[in-house]
């Protein structure tokens, strides 16, 4: 059996009480020399993880330097992004590369969505118990 974590959801806003809940992942965002702590959003409908322009220059990239350019859609599809490849630390589990659009958006969550968070992850909900469970996915057997 495999080792899956648990962690609890945290609330966004104490004014809405339990509605407010939300499942954020503490991780860890690698590049090159620099490293960053963080918090993502699990996001099932998003179709891509998503990174707030901030984050992406605490971490060392270059908006200029990013050539390879992606449309989001919905709230963000006002807004640039370009694809950026980052290795993360997910509790205890072995260094993960995850692909991000990177965005000039500056008032979004780190989302991580569809892909390529939940290709690597397999995460089950608690919502009741306001938790949820990640473990990464299963190697394919020989």
């Amino acid at each position: 059996m495999r080792n899956a974590e648990r962690y609890p959801f945290l609330s966004s806003d104490t004014a809405l009480g339990e509605a407010s809940f939300r499942p954020y992942l503490p991780f860890t965002l690698v590049y090159q020399q620099n490293s960053i702590t963080a918090s993502g959003l699990l996001d099932t409908g998003a179709s891509v993880n998503v990174m707030p322009y901030s984050v992406g220059v605490e971490l060392g990239y270059e908006w200029e330097r990013q050539t390879a350019a992606l449309s989001l859609t919905g709230n963000l599809a006002q807004y640039e992004a370009r694809v950026v490849l980052v290795q993360a630390i997910v509790g205890q589990f072995e260094l993960v590369q995850l692909v991000f659009a990177w965005t000039q958006a500056t008032n979004v969550p780190l989302i991580l969505g569809q892909v390529n968070f939940f290709m690597e992850f397999d995460v089950c909900f608690y919502r009741s118990q306001l938790q949820f469970e990640i473990v990464p996915k299963q190697a394919a057997p020989d």
